[in-house]
């Protein structure tokens, strides 16, 4: 018998390994196209690759064009075992797209980081949470980098990156095309050109390939906007969600979500766009054009400031995330809409989604508005709908600004910070602590409970409360210095603490009930959160 030496062995075997991906992992197969295709988003009506996994599961997955006669399909696959594919292309004639076959290896591999060990990121049916596809709650905690992806240069993206984890940042929403906001990418390249009739640019979506690997490389969720809309102000007109047609932007977004697929992502289908009223119809037909099948990924919609979709899209099958913008100031009028307004009056009248507000005030975008606003604008929010999550932006992080930068398409603010500067501020970490406290509770339980207040105040004093079902834990956050008098009537006995938002530390909490009352007076000059567990 003819003996193999050790090193080919070896060799066999390290290949063996590399071939095989890893569960909740990006897998991806080329293909190459038998024809050229003038413009493949018309000339091609699909190209669908149909994985099957070990159980027997089927999953319809769009592949993309990546330039020239390359096309590749990207998939994470979510059971370990023997995987097999089978390609279907509308082009019967084109052999090198149509029924291919190949199968692939899965197997679990170690990682250090949530996404690749507990699986992607979904909202369990009939909840108001995101959770990994495992049952494992996600406390979504945002930071805002819309131009991070199209501006960052490798090094500076792997800095921030770096730095949102380890402050307890688990999300970075982008933006993944030309904006109002930035007109080109690092390179000078764009998305796409045209409008009546657009051409896909792949060099573009290749650049931007690497920026959204880093995020998903560092244990982070991407969640790219796909159609930036805001309809009013400069530079509206380099905004996909704003100029292009109906069909022109299902295939754009449709496009995205094929190439990024694989990825763990957060769709935003639509940016700062306005989609009620003269505009409803248009973007449901297009979230349902591009989300109306089976699809990788939950969806949201990132409203105009102060404006509420939830009556309108409640009930649109596509939508995981009903997303809400509250404004860039902290004058009384938007702290009562976060307080008391349609968000906060309407959530328990709707079918349950997750309720986020993905973009409260920027830290330095309005000099009357501090680390404290911040704060405020963000507990309020968390504590306004049934707990689900939060998102932190910068003035000089969303536009990624140098030394010597101003954003594009916007008014020069009263102050510019670079972005990493920027990501130094109080309230950026202070959000990292919202997140790390919350994330220490069974917060996934907690709805608002106002009920349980004996009193209120107005505005920037307004106290926000919110308690699971069997009220075994309570929390109300405290804006200013006072007295919280919550009603007890069945004298249940609670252990009580303090967190201060501002320190990230806890102190005890001296409780006092009489007559059905608890009270606890908040520590200090700042504001608070006051913790009671059931003894």
């Amino acid at each position: 018998m003819r003996l193999v030496p050790a090193f080919v062995l070896i060799l066999f075997m390290t290949l063996t390994s590399l071939a095989q991906t890893g569960r909740w992992m990006k897998y991806e197969q080329t293909f190459q196209s038998q024809k050229t295709y003038e413009n493949p988003l018309y000339n091609l009506k699909s190209f669908t690759v149909k994985f099957t996994s070990p159980a027997g599961k089927v999953h319809p997955i769009a592949g993309f064009w990546d330039g020239g006669t390359t096309w590749r399909v990207r998939f994470a696959p979510d059971e370990a075992g023997t995987w097999t594919y089978v390609t279907e292309c509308s082009d019967k004639q084109n052999t090198g797209l149509d029924n291919q076959k190949g199968t692939f290896q899965v197997i679990d591999k170690a990682s250090p980081h949530d996404i690749y060990t507990k699986g992607a990121i979904i909202r369990p049916k009939a909840s108001y949470y995101l959770s990994h596809a495992d049952g494992t709650p996600f406390f979504y905690t945002a930071c805002t980098a819309w131009n991070g992806a199209l501006k960052s240069t490798d090094a500076e993206w792997d800095t921030y990156l770096k730095d949102r984890v380890a402050n307890h940042y688990n999300v970075i929403q982008l933006v993944t095309t030309q904006w109002r906001g930035g007109s080109k990418n690092s390179k000078g390249q764009v998305a796409f050109t045209g409008s009546g009739r657009i051409s896909i640019n792949p060099d573009f979506f290749q650049h931007l390939d690497k920026k959204i690997d880093e995020v998903n490389a560092q244990g982070l969720v991407a969640a790219p906007v796909l159609l930036w809309a805001l309809q009013s102000g400069s530079g509206r007109e380099l905004s996909p969600g704003y100029h292009l047609p109906d069909q022109e932007a299902i295939m754009l977004a449709r496009y995205m979500v094929a190439r990024y697929g694989g990825n763990h992502v957060i769709w935003f289908l639509g940016g700062d766009g306005k989609y009620i009223d003269e505009y409803e119809q248009r973007w449901k037909n297009i979230g349902r054009g591009v989300f109306g099948d089976d699809h990788p990924g939950i969806v949201a919609m990132h409203p105009q400031g102060r404006s509420w979709i939830g009556k309108q899209y409640a009930h649109e099958d596509w939508i995981d995330i009903l997303g809400f913008q509250t404004g860039h100031n902290a004058r009384p009028d938007t702290q009562k809409w976060i307080t008391d307004g349609p968000v906060a009056n309407e959530w328990s009248y709707l079918p349950p989604k997750a309720f986020i507000n993905l973009e409260p005030v920027y830290e330095d975008i309005d000099k009357n508005a501090k680390a404290a606003d911040i704060r405020n604008a963000s507990y309020w929010s968390v504590f306004t709908t049934p707990v689900a999550g939060i998102t932190y932006g910068a003035n000089g992080i969303w536009p990624w600004i140098r030394a010597g930068e101003e954003i594009e398409n916007h008014s020069k603010p009263h102050i510019l910070r670079t972005w990493d500067e920027s990501i130094k501020q109080p309230g950026s970490l202070q959000i990292g602590y919202l997140a790390e406290f919350m994330r220490k509770y069974d917060w996934w339980l907690l709805k608002p409970a106002p009920e349980l207040l004996v009193e209120n105040k107005e505005a920037g004093e307004f106290v926000s409360v919110v308690r699971s079902d069997d009220r075994n834990t309570i929390m109300a956050y405290v804006p200013r210095p006072s007295t919280v008098k919550l009603y007890n009537p069945s004298g249940i006995q609670y252990e009580g603490q303090w967190f201060n938002p501002v320190s990230n530390k806890f102190s005890a909490a001296r409780l006092q009930t009489k007559s059905g009352i608890l009270e606890a007076t908040s520590p200090g000059s700042e504001d608070n959160v006051l913790v009671l567990i059931k003894k």
